[in-house]
């Protein structure tokens, strides 16, 4: 056996060079699968291994690439990996350095709005338990949007027609680029102690990385927590964000957003016209019925009325008087017509009748003397006639039998 003897490091030092110094393994794309994916949290780097149906290779990203990724890498999914392809010397492991990643056939932001989807889900930042009604009528109306976009010039567009009384109150944030989730969540806190009955989160349309500020965990958990009701409208109607399905209403474009947190006032002068004429009706209805019940109480009230009753009072002592003078007369009149004919009766009956007749009467004293038997002779008698009296002495008795 002859030829140079090298140790385990020198091979791996010189199969290192190859490597680094080939420009055939430097910026090369790497399609396959991921599987034994590694979230180191303590560094932030990702371990895992990429493989194909007959081959694997070790990978590693570091976390300063790691931050750029819009979505978190998983078992089982197929992506393409850029970087170069670099040997650890030390193990002697051939591995990929991946300096950046993309999903195979999805996009990335596609992959990190769905992952983020759902993992808000699983937690019920979606529930419609969740979801609170607007008021009917608000008086003030917050907006978290840019100053200068022209999301804020429909919304008040849409509310000087559709609803001028309302307030509207300006949150100016970025709702674009790097900062701009942090804004957001800035502007929503500001939101909680103004007063409002309802806020409007979003911003007109562009592309999907335009609008990625609002696919941001934060943002939704702010909206999740805000103890006024949101209205989420960001881009067009085809755009659907996270944000969208955190808030309470979801508003297709900033201008609709408008239009869902207020009334229209056509509606509600239509609504209190309708009102106003139910309101009369039933006020001539109320009137008519308590017209009758007063006609009815006027008519009670004169027939108990302290004239009536007094004049009701006079008639009956009227009558009375009446009935009580008939009753004297009758008292009166019966008593003197009895009178009359016991009067008519003792005149029959009287003595001074039957002495008109030529009769007298005998008195002993005055005592009438109605038997012979009760004189004797010597006796003396007075004798009545009807014109006057005269003295006689009884000179004989002669007493008559009287025939059976």
């Amino acid at each position: 056996m002859t030829g140079m003897v090298y140790t385990v490091s020198q091979i791996n030092r010189m199969l290192k060079g190859k490597l680094d110094g080939d420009p055939a393994f430097q910026d090369v794309f790497v399609r396959g699968e991921i599987s034994n994916f590694t979230h180191h949290m303590k560094t932030g780097h990702f371990y895992f291994t990429i493989k194909d149906q007959s081959a694997s290779i070790k990978a590693i990203m570091f976390q300063w690439n790691t931050r750029r990724l819009r979505f978190l890498p998983q078992n089982g999914m197929n992506v393409i990996l850029f970087g170069n392809i670099q040997l650890f010397e030390r193990d002697g492991i051939c591995q990929v350095n991946c300096l950046d990643m993309q999903p195979d056939g999805v996009g990335a932001l596609a992959v990190a709005f769905e992952q983020l989807k759902a993992k808000l889900a699983s937690r019920g930042i979606f529930d419609p338990a969740h979801k609170r009604p607007l008021p009917p009528l608000p008086k003030k109306i917050g907006v978290v949007t840019s100053k200068n976009g022209a999301a804020l010039q429909d919304i008040r567009q849409i509310l000087s027609r559709r609803y001028p009384v309302a307030e509207l109150v300006l949150f100016p944030v970025l709702v674009q680029g790097e900062n701009a989730p942090e804004s957001i969540c800035a502007g929503i806190a500001a939101a909680q102690d103004a007063g409002l009955d309802v806020l409007i989160v979003g911003r007109g349309g562009g592309s999907l990385e335009d609008l990625w500020a609002f696919n941001d965990e934060r943002v939704a958990l702010a909206i999740y927590n805000s103890s006024v009701p949101v209205i989420s409208a960001v881009g067009h109607e085809v755009d659907v964000t996270i944000a969208d399905l955190a808030a309470d209403l979801r508003a297709p474009t900033p201008s609709a957003a408008a239009e869902l947190a207020v009334p229209d006032r056509e509606t509600i002068l239509a609504s209190l016209a309708d009102v106003r004429e139910r309101l009369a009706q039933a006020a001539g209805r109320i009137l008519e019925v308590n017209q009758s019940r007063c006609e009815a109480l006027a008519v009670r009230l004169e027939k108990n009325s302290p004239e009536n009753r007094c004049r009701m009072l006079a008639d009956r002592l009227d009558s009375l008087k009446i009935r009580l003078n008939q009753q004297e007369s009758l008292l009166i009149e019966r008593p003197a017509a009895r009178l009359r004919q016991n009067a008519a009766k003792l005149e029959a009956l009287s003595p001074l009748k039957v002495l008109l007749r030529g009769y007298a009467a005998v008195f002993d004293g005055k005592q009438a003397v109605s038997s012979v038997s009760k004189l004797e002779k010597g006796d003396r008698v007075s004798i009545r006639f009807a014109d006057g009296s005269a003295e006689a002495e009884i000179l004989a008795v002669s007493p008559e039998r009287n025939e059976p």
